[in-house]
């Protein structure tokens, strides 16, 4: 039988097929402004790249903040489930996960099972999100993809002090125009970031090993930021993004049929 997971998050949906132990592929699209939408395309686009029929899906289980959106879900389910799940299917070794979406953070601190033992969410302010790398980035006229690479060539991080995003653009454009390096700058957000992920760490009381998932996951620099924060390697899987989509397929897979 073959299992679906659909995740509606701020800026991308992502879905994941399941059979068996098996992960048939995965699908990442942006959400744009209808998350109904989102999740249908996303969806369509997956099975048509997978070539698998609608009907041969038995269960479907939706996460994310758009998962009421999904009206032919069997099922939604929270994210901090899902990513739970996720982050064990792909690595029973995993203890602890460390998730920067668009609009959110979050740390999770899992069991031997892959059960949510604790958890800690920054849920109400941009700042230590994806969203606010995406505003300083558009600040310096940086690509966001870019952030990473660029911040890693930094020997002096500059000191951001704002904890708004508000504020923080206002700190770097100031930064800009007292000419400091560009690659200083961003060094300095990916620290200021990091302090406030690692500070969800630590409320949640998550341990080694340590996996780092959503689109934040793929900037190097933000990576090392945290892993000089927190004093522990941090590992990044294949599908950093795709994690809470493939625990909702899972979730999916042991639903009571």
């Amino acid at each position: 039988m073959i299992f679906a997971g659909i995740d509606i998050g701020s800026i991308t949906a992502k879905a994941a097929l399941l059979k068996g132990n098996k992960l048939l592929g995965t699908r990442v699209i942006p959400t744009g402004y209808n998350p109904v939408t989102a999740g249908k395309k996303v969806f369509s686009d997956l099975l048509a790249h997978t070539k698998i029929n609608p009907d041969d899906v038995t269960a479907i289980v939706a996460t994310g903040y758009g998962r009421n959106s999904v009206e032919f879900a069997d099922k939604a389910m929270t994210e901090i489930i899902c990513h739970g799940v996720g982050a064990h299917f792909l690595n029973p070794k995993i203890r602890g996960i460390i998730d920067v979406g668009g609009q959110d953070s979050k740390a999770i601190a899992l069991d031997r099972t892959g059960q949510v033992e604790n958890f800690a969410m920054n849920d109400k302010c941009a700042a230590g999100t994806g969203r606010f790398l995406e505003v300083m980035a558009k600040a310096l006229e940086v690509e966001l993809d870019d952030l990473g690479t660029i911040g890693l060539g930094s020997c002096a991080p500059s000191k951001i002090s704002s904890i708004c995003t508000v504020f923080a653009e206002s700190e770097v454009i100031s930064m800009i125009a007292g000419q400091q390096k560009r690659e200083d700058i961003i060094a300095g957000i990916h620290e200021s970031t990091a302090a406030r992920v690692a500070s969800l760490a630590a409320k949640a009381k998550i341990e080694s090993p340590v996996i780092m998932t959503g689109g934040v996951a793929k900037n190097q620099g933000m990576v090392k930021a945290l892993e000089n924060r927190l004093g522990i390697k941090i590992l990044v899987g294949e599908f950093p993004q795709e994690n809470g989509a493939i625990g909702a397929a899972v979730l999916a897979s042991r639903m009571n049929l």
